[in-house]
């Protein structure tokens, strides 16, 4: 009889042991390593009128420029937004993981965009966690064409890509990955194992036989993908869908992609007929009340290859603990207690004793440090009591030393403030425009004492 073996394998890293322990000694974290059983080496079927299922890829060893490039074109989702995401558009035999919250839209976006792709191309879409009459039910729902869409209720992967090899689509979407098994492995679906191996049994599938797969991902409660940190290696490229219950607003943002720029932002909105693409995210997030208020600014963000306009709103009031709250909603909140440090220091106010309240809005999450100086001036605005002009837009990192650093990209910034109508900005001395940009005046300023000294 043949023994089974087993591996320990991190959760966090994907660092594999020989025996069991408490830290993982890669990335340190406790708790993460889990216990698996090694299936048994099976390749992924092929294309091989030969062979049939079974069979190897052949290797062959050649320099990069005898690789074709041209077999390989892009095809689009139907969505705009969903194309700025992947780098341009779908690439054949690319594994591309998409996760979120629950009821954040992944489903209702993937099978928008195979209905639409079903026109034009061989599509299948398998759904492991629901009916084949609930899909059907969603679809009729959304007003989607379902004629030509191709639907397959399994779990068993194996079986998934023997079907799939017979209809040969041009791509497939597995929703979802966590409830996925094969035969070989000897635990239970959505296991650490299972899961690992499923996404690579259905990654080398799709490069072997040149289909895209988008897979369905579930979320942990800090909002990262579930499952092990290999699942995020295998893959080509990794994608969340973000979106609050009490927004219908949904933003798709790339965490990882081979085929383009990380981090590229894509907006939708929630509507009763699926989501719709927002081509003009700036507008929405604009969407400002007429009266001024103090603490209220927009600034000017970088997301992946566009700039994005949004609004910082800062509260500051009187506490009555003895520790005054720090309450950060869309930013890091680290980045806010260094940042009033430095207001202390080089700016001359003292909020140790008042609760300090920050909420970028839209539920945009901004993570550039070009947020500095608009969040430091929406403090001072709020604590004085005193309403900025409604034209004004700001943006630049703020040092310990106080001084204004400059941020990439600040021509597309400005020009991209001009277009919704600001007439006035504070940017960093080395970001200031060497032609003058009509019909707005740009301030420049090198430390945070100008800064606050050309405003208030």
């Amino acid at each position: 009889m043949v023994k089974k073996k087993t591996a320990f394998v991190c959760n966090e890293c994907g660092a594999e042991f020989a025996r069991w322990q408490g830290q993982c000694s890669e990335c340190k974290a406790w708790n993460t390593v889990t216990e698996f059983r090694v299936p048994s080496v099976k390749s992924a079927p092929r294309n091989s009128a030969a062979s049939g299922y079974a069979g190897m890829v052949e290797a062959k060893i050649q320099t990069l420029d005898e690789v074709n490039l041209e077999s390989l074109p892009r095809f689009s989702t139907g969505f705009v937004e969903f194309d700025r995401v992947l780098g341009g558009g779908v690439v054949p035999g690319s594994a591309i993981l998409i996760g979120g919250e629950p009821g954040a839209g992944k489903s209702t976006i993937l099978l928008q965009t195979m209905c639409g792709l079903a026109e034009n191309m061989k599509t299948l879409y398998v759904t492991g966690e629901e009916s084949l009459q609930q899909v059907a039910m969603r679809a009729k729902r959304l007003g989607l064409p379902t004629n030509k869409l191709q639907t397959l209720a399994e779990t068993n992967v194996e079986t998934i890509c023997q079907l799939a090899l017979r209809e040969k689509p041009g791509i497939m979407v597995i929703d979802s990955i966590q409830v996925m098994h094969m035969a070989d492995v000897q635990s239970a679906p959505g296991s650490v194992s299972q899961v690992r191996e499923s996404a690579a049994y259905l990654t080398r599938f799709a490069k072997q036989n040149q289909i895209a797969m988008i897979m369905v991902g579930h979320v942990t409660k800090d909002g990262s993908l579930a499952g092990p940190k290999v699942l995020e290696h295998c893959i080509d490229c990794s994608i969340l869908l973000e979106g609050s219950s009490d927004s219908r607003f949904r933003t798709l943002r790339g965490h990882k992609n081979r085929f383009g720029a990380v981090n590229e932002l894509g907006v939708f909105a929630m509507t009763g007929q699926g989501l719709r693409e927002v081509k003009n995210p700036s507008a929405i997030f604009l969407n400002r009340s007429q009266e001024q208020t103090p603490g209220s600014l927009v600034m000017v963000v970088w997301e992946g290859t566009r700039p994005l306009l949004v609004e910082v709103q800062a509260l500051v009031d009187y506490s009555q603990l003895a520790n005054p709250r720090r309450v950060t909603v869309g930013l890091e909140q680290n980045r806010l207690a260094m940042l009033l440090a430095v207001l202390h220091r080089h700016g001359g106010l003292q909020v140790a004793d008042q609760d300090v309240f920050v909420n970028v809005v839209g539920g945009v999450k901004v993570t550039e440090t070009s947020a500095d100086l608009a969040l430091i001036v929406a403090l001072v605005s709020s604590f004085k009591n005193y309403s900025l002009a409604r034209e004004l837009v700001v943006f630049g990192e703020v040092g310990l030393g106080g001084e204004i650093r400059p941020v990439p990209s600040g021509q597309e910034r400005l020009r991209e403030a001009a277009k919704h109508g600001f007439k006035r900005a504070i940017v960093p001395i080395d970001n200031k425009p060497k032609e003058a940009i009509e019909g707005m005046e740009v301030t420049a300023v090198a430390s945070l004492s100008d800064a606050l000294d050309a405003l208030f």
